[in-house]
């Protein structure tokens, strides 16, 4: 039998309070096939249903009860322990941890910070790197004080505003580059004939970034014609293989700014077409304080200016 995992009680906790395996799935950032895995995975290991599915909205059993009851418990003794680690490692440094999406963490952060340390002050930061569903993830499961992350009304994150606020720290947009040649003039350039497709350097499935050139190209004025011929889940990898010549890839501008600069990339758009770009927010996320466990000090400070220059915003 498979060990209990602390993730099983906390999706547990969340059904029995919501009722509802959609909307729990939804609120603890998984699918909802995988979310009932997990409720079986629970069941399981209790060795007893804890759910009466036959009734609408979900009823938990007796055993359930007596479960919800105990999980309460188990999971705040465990918060409290937290609490005190943490502490432990921040005591002398309130050290602030940042989950960042890797595209965030090579573009945008390295010069977001320098900005916020010439007007905020000294900040000492922790970079935790990941894709976008485990920057959320590590956000969701306490393990940073605060996310970054893109944001575009098509590919919201699902976060609950009743346990999470949001500011807005500036936009990016998403559009079409490839290697410049001599003239200055990109190699490939949009959008491409039907008999002669472009070389594609596309994001892998299920990208963020991915998700957000669909959406480009489906909205596009006219029809692009692509060969998909690399793909990888990083813009800095794209970006890589743009500047080598194989194909055109869809990146952020603060990834390609230095390189538009010295000509090495050019815009895979046509002139004055402006259909084939995205714009989206960059947000700061973070879990509201509560009185059983606040906010860092330097991190609720930083969340103070943060807002003061980004405004109150809901997610």
């Amino acid at each position: 039998m498979r060990a209990m995992e602390t993730k099983w009680l906390e999706d547990f906790v969340s059904l029995a309070e919501t009722r509802s395996f959609s909307r729990s799935a939804q609120l603890r950032h998984v699918t909802q096939p995988a979310f009932s895995r997990r409720i079986q995975a629970l069941e399981a290991w209790a060795g007893t249903d804890l759910v009466d599915r036959s009734s609408y909205p979900t009823r938990l059993t007796a055993a359930g009860t007596t479960l919800y009851d105990q999980a309460l418990e188990v999971l705040q003794a465990l918060q409290n322990t937290r609490a005190i680690l943490r502490a432990h490692t921040s005591a002398g440094t309130d050290m602030i941890e940042f989950a960042v999406p890797h595209t965030l963490a090579f573009t945008f952060f390295p010069a977001w910070v320098s900005a916020v340390r010439a007007d905020f002050g000294p900040l000492k930061s922790r970079l935790i790197a990941l894709n976008v569903h485990d920057a959320v993830l590590r956000l969701v499961e306490g393990g940073c004080d605060l996310l970054i992350s893109y944001h575009h009304p098509s590919q919201p994150l699902q976060l609950d505003a009743e346990r999470y606020e949001m500011v807005t720290l500036g936009q990016e947009v998403l559009a079409p580059y490839a290697k410049a040649g001599p003239d200055g003039q990109p190699l490939f350039s949009l959008p491409g004939r039907a008999g002669e497709p472009l070389p594609y350097l596309a994001y892998a499935p299920g990208a963020y970034l991915g998700r957000v050139t669909e959406l480009i190209l489906k909205q596009a004025g006219t029809a692009i014609h692509l060969d998909r011929v690399y793909e990888t889940d990083m813009a800095e990898g794209l970006k890589a293989m743009a500047l080598e010549g194989h194909g055109v890839a869809f990146l952020p501008y603060s990834a390609v700014k230095k390189e538009l600069r010295s000509r090495k990339l050019a815009s895979a758009a046509p002139p004055g077409v402006e259909d084939l770009q995205m714009v989206m927010e960059v947000r700061a996320y973070r879990e509201k304080p509560s009185r059983k466990e606040p906010a860092k000090s330097l991190a609720q400070a930083l969340w103070t200016y943060l807002q003061a220059q980004g405004g109150k915003n809901p997610i």
